[in-house]
């Protein structure tokens, strides 16, 4: 056993601070005004697959005392004790965020390190990525270690992704920590004591970063600055997306399109699952099934649908199999340390896996994925990359590549679906020239999201898991990763029509909203729960696709900061303690300003809980008072939504698919009652921006008397030119606008229409209730600065 011991000297180097102790050696860096690093100089040695950047800075002032050191910065100060030496993160007015627990500090054992915190009176935790169990992570214990967690419970961990990060809060006031090691870790956060939480990572590389808040927005812009933040997605993959496992053959696929069509259901993807395949073996097709995967492409995009492939990572034992003949020749697969290759079960029999650790090897699958989107193929699925061997780990003495810096199937594993999917978006990338490709992915690590969106793997056909799906989808955004999903319906077992119909309903305001169901299930299409259910589903993806102008938007925004789609209440109303309550920590936001509370398929009757200040009922304009409970009363086709007061959502006619253009009119949702701002993104939804000026970017406000938009940045001709303003709460009869009178309209409105085969009356008493005249105005849209004032 290795302890700190006591400090010896304390030297300043080009890089930050040198820590010599009677034990160890550890290096503290200044990585910005709120970020700092401790880590051994060791970890320097390993490839770090999470970190995109590490530039550091030297602005900080170092006072020495008789027993420690203050190293201050802008934003924090770090008490660096000598005796023994512990470490105190503190705000610059004495705030104690994070702390070493007295006794015990940090301590190498048995191979591993564990750093001890000491645990501050209420504090709680937050993120870890991909998690079970509550909102608040106190009081229990979590490993990173991506599984293959098929049938997974609401308490099952790990599950497929890890993320070595959270947040914690203490005082009211907000931190982050990230330990940089994706070798297995566990994180306890005060599980049977109420003494410390600690991490532990079991390769013995201390490496981790402290962020200081003060919010917990601000903690997830500092964190992705290091680890990498997305880049723009395509704009179709934030339309419908349909999957099964699987639609073959080809005709079935074709079948399934021209129904969304037929049925006037805006989707804009399909998925062909493992049996597009010959035999299973990645990168092939089915002689019989999928005998012109060509024509298939072309048949599927003359309906507007992009096809998505799945890619596993084993590559079949098999002579005159191509990829595999390749593989040898190119000695790209995982090896034993005497050099025979290793060999694992999938799907496909045995199979050899390659070693996406190596860059050769990346290069090498790439060249694969590039030749796929020859054929037209957009959209890259990756599956099985934890990696999977029917429900086995491979054998921890397998050797890695790790970028050159060499290490064993421990150091690997947790980054082995995340390099598999960085291979595939720079085939992808590569391929597509220009065009921006759709990489998804079940297992990956922190810094993930710079190459793939995250779906969360094999769930069931349950009211747990509908609700659990919400809580994974933002613990993931809270994380980094910002474009995430979960199989709407259930992957296993068989959905039930109320089931399907409050899942569509969340859905629709996830980042990723795909439709999933397994082999031998029974059909879950958006038509195989009746007609009821059908006009739900459809009332539900035209309100998806009316709200991609929003989506873009905050697409783009977390490009620019890490901020995702759809947040936890914590972002915004951390210091609120109902929002950790059982059911209200379901509940999200779609950005700032539309609040979505998941409910069970059978509720009738929903408890809510609205953050402080005032808030419209989405569909009926209702305004409720914030800071605290509600019961609402439902029906089958609705489930809690509220817009904020101050809210702005812009909004588009419904299209059926994104390559269909819509009527040239934006429509703008504003919400009286308090001050609001909103950034506004445009562009073609499909090619990268080159010149990063090929785009339309505004920023707009709302305040008691005016509504305004900045004039245009970029040079991107907008898809509008006209500027419906929808005004929400508003008793103001007149407006200006560039110094003229302008009418004030009403209309009869519905954010989803009534159902048409049922009386919505009797049978849908709140269709009924929904916006029946609302106020607009309507304008011309140029690039131009926009100034509306109410009179």
């Amino acid at each position: 056993m290795i302890k700190l011991g006591n400090l010896t000297s304390v030297m300043e180097s080009a890089d930050g601070l040198d820590l010599l102790t009677d034990s160890v050696l550890l290096k503290v860096q200044c990585i910005s005004s709120k970020t700092i690093r401790i880590f051994e100089p060791k970890s320097q040695q390993k490839a770090s697959y999470a970190i995109n950047e590490t530039a550091h800075i030297n602005s900080y002032e170092l006072i020495e005392t008789s027993g420690h050191f203050e190293l201050i910065s802008t934003s924090y100060k770090l008490i660096i004790q000598k005796m023994p030496l512990r470490l105190r993160f503190e705000t610059n007015d004495g705030i104690v965020l994070s702390e070493d627990d007295a006794g015990l500090g940090t301590i190498w054992d048995s191979g591993g390190v564990t750093c001890y915190k000491t645990l501050q009176s209420g504090e709680r935790f937050f993120g870890l990525g991909e998690k079970t169990g509550g909102l608040d992570k106190a009081g229990k214990q979590y490993r990173n270690w991506n599984t293959d967690a098929y049938g997974y419970t609401p308490s099952t961990d790990p599950l497929y992704v890890s993320c070595p990060f959270y947040i914690g809060m203490c005082h009211n006031r907000f931190y982050g920590l990230f330990l940089n090691n994706h070798s297995e870790s566990v994180f306890n956060f005060g599980a049977a004591n109420n003494r410390f939480s600690f991490f532990q990572a079991n390769d013995g590389i201390l490496d981790y970063f402290l962020i200081a808040g003060p919010t917990p927005a601000n903690i997830l812009e500092e964190y992705t600055a290091l680890t990498g933040r997305m880049t723009l997605p395509p704009l179709w993959s934030l339309g419908f997306q349909q999957c099964r496992y699987s639609y073959f053959p080809s005709a079935d696929v074709i079948r399934v399109a021209k129904t969304f069509r037929e049925k006037k259901l805006p989707a804009d993807v399909i998925y062909f699952d493992i049996h597009y395949m010959q035999d299973y073996k990645v990168f092939t097709w089915h002689k019989e099934h999928f005998s012109d995967p060509i024509e298939i492409i072309r048949m599927l995009k003359e309906l507007d649908f992009h096809p998505v492939v799945i890619l596993d990572p084993g590559v079949k034992i098999e002579e005159g199999y191509h990829v595999y003949e390749d593989g040898i020749a190119n000695d790209v697969f995982v090896k034993y340390p005497d050099g025979e290759l290793y060999s694992g079960g999938a799907w496909l029999g045995w199979c050899h896996f390659p070693d996406f650790t190596n860059p050769n090897v990346r290069t090498w699958w790439a060249k694969y994925v590039e030749h796929f989107t020859s054929l037209g193929i957009e959209g890259f699925w990756n599956d099985m990359n934890e990696p999977a061997v029917w429900g086995h780990h491979m054998p921890s003495i397998l050797l890695f590549d790790q970028d050159g810096t060499s290490g064993t199937h421990r150091d690997a594993h947790n980054v082995y679906g995340m390099q598999m999917s960085r291979a595939t978006m720079e085939g992808a990338t590569a391929g597509l020239v220009g065009l921006r490709p759709f990489v998804l992915t079940r297992a990956t690590f922190s810094g993930g999201q710079r190459y793939s969106a995250v779906w969360t793997g094999d769930n069931h056909s349950n009211d747990d898991h509908l609700m659990l799906g919400a809580k994974l989808v933002t613990g993931m955004g809270l994380s980094g990763f910002p474009f995430t999903g979960n199989d709407l319906g259930g992957f296993t077992g068989d959905a039930g029509a109320s089931l399907y119909r409050r899942w569509i309903a969340q859905a629709t305001f996830q980042p990723l909203m795909r439709g999933h169901s397994m082999i031998n299930s029974k059909e879950a299409e958006p038509w195989s729960f009746g007609e009821e259910t059908l006009e739900i589903a459809r009332n539900y993806l035209g309100l998806r696709y009316a709200l991609l102008p929003h989506i873009y938007s905050l697409f783009y925004e977390s490009t620019q900061n890490g901020m995702p789609p759809a947040r936890t209440l914590v972002f915004e109303y951390g210091t609120e303690w109902k929002i950790f309550s059982n059911p209200f920590e379901h509940q999200f936001t779609l950005g700032q300003h539309l609040l979505v509370c998941p409910v069970e398929s059978e509720t009738k009757i929903a408890k809510v809980y609205l953050p402080q200040g005032n808030w419209y009922h989405f569909l009926n304009d209702t305004i409720y008072e914030g800071g605290r409970e509600h019961l609402i009363e439902l029906q089958n086709d609705t489930i809690p939504l509220y817009a904020k007061a101050g809210g702005i959502i812009p909004m588009q006619s419904i299209v059926q698919s994104t390559n269909e253009l819509n009527d040239g009119t934006v429509r703008i949702h504003i919400y009286f009652g308090a001050p609001g701002n909103y950034t506004f993104y445009e562009d073609d939804g499909i090619h990268i921006d080159q010149t990063n000026e090929n785009h339309a970017l505004r920023k707009l406000h709302l305040s008691t008397n005016q509504f305004k938009i900045d004039r245009q940045v970029g040079k991107y001709n907008s898809a509008y030119k006209n500027l419906r303003l929808y005004l929400h709460g508003f008793e103001h009869t007149a407006a200006i606008f560039n110094g003229n009178a302008v009418n004030i309209c009403s209309e009869n409105f519905r954010f989803m229409p009534a159902i048409s085969n049922f009386d919505p009356y009797e049978a849908y008493p709140d269709t009924s209730k929904m916006i029946e005249r609302l106020h607009y105005l309507e304008v011309p849209y140029s690039p131009n600065e926009i100034i509306i004032a109410f009179i």
